[in-house]
């Protein structure tokens, strides 16, 4: 019988965040490193994922789950089977590219068989035909959603407090995607925690919407968004966005992503400039991993 880790005993630490304008502004600031806990399997990903795979191997049963062809999610998904001998099948959004980007040939790599679709049909993958068609060509088997977005991937999420359960904090931040994990943390958070979402994508207005689904009703005193550093969008980025993780590389030694991590702690920084926290504020950032995505960036952009 194969056995998952002991979630809460994976090797995640916690760092302090010391500038001199962080300390003229009366704060403290403190990162959660997930992306030190596996090499593939980093960030908040396993979190999501712990559920599922804890089921697939209970049941012995295959895993079916969606990306697109950069997607941490996939290549954390193909990672975890193939350290848990888990069959699994990566629906992957558009045509094969005649060229595979490196997060597919990980994922092809790892054993994970991939399927790509139009995007057209891709839209379709949360219809019942959808899934039944999936069930007749793969057998039974075991759906992750994209992202991890469903109550298993939130309650998996939700375990991510266990590290920070004895800091005595008031702001708890997270970059969202899904907001998958952003609802796990909000179902575990303390009375007097804060929960803050940075959006990684533009335009998006229905965040409530979409943790009320997994979380039920929830007090808006409890989470705030912020949808002012996407930087253009998901998976866009500039020189700014690239010039700060640099610069946060060389102060602290901490790599970040540019689609999730970094984004989210240049709006953590600009907020402190901006006296968003008040004084004596205990500010704490969660490190999503997802560090893969920086391999599609040309060699030499980032100075790690």
């Amino acid at each position: 019988m194969i056995y998952l880790p002991d979630i809460k005993n994976l090797n995640a630490v916690i760092d302090k965040i010391e500038t001199d304008f962080i300390k003229e502004k009366s704060v403290s600031l403190s990162i959660l490193r997930l992306d030190k806990i596996h090499p593939e399997i980093s960030g908040n990903k396993f979190f999501k994922l712990y559920y599922f795979l804890e089921k697939a191997i209970s049941e012995q049963k295959s895993l079916i789950t969606f990306g697109g062809a950069y997607s941490n999610h996939l290549a954390a998904t193909a990672k975890a089977c193939n350290i848990y001998g888990i069959s699994c099948t990566g629906i992957v959004r558009g045509e094969a590219p005649g060229k595979p980007s490196h997060t597919l040939l990980f994922c092809k790599g790892q054993g994970m068989q991939l399927e790509f679709i139009s995007r057209e049909d891709y839209r379709k993958k949360g219809e019942p035909d959808f899934k039944a068609g999936l069930t007749e060509k793969y057998g039974d088997h075991i759906l992750i959603p994209e992202g991890g977005y469903s109550k298993e991937g939130m309650n998996g999420a939700a375990l991510i407090a266990n590290y920070y359960r004895n800091e005595d904090l008031s702001h708890i931040c997270c970059s969202a995607g899904t907001a998958t994990t952003l609802a796990g943390l909000i179902k575990a958070s303390k009375p007097r925690e804060a929960i803050i979402g940075f959006s990684a994508l533009k335009g998006v207005s229905d965040w409530e919407n979409r943790i009320t689904f997994l979380n039920g009703k929830l007090s808006k005193e409890k989470f705030c968004f912020v949808n002012d550093y996407h930087f253009g969008g998901y998976a866009k980025k500039n020189d700014e966005l690239i010039c700060f993780m640099n610069k946060f590389y060389e102060a602290f030694a901490i790599p970040t992503d540019f689609i999730y991590t970094g984004k989210m702690m240049f709006g953590i920084f600009d907020l402190i400039k901006k006296n968003y926290f008040p004084r004596g504020s205990k500010i704490l950032s969660i490190h999503t991993g997802g560090l893969q995505g920086n391999l599609s960036l040309p060699a030499g952009t980032l100075n790690f």
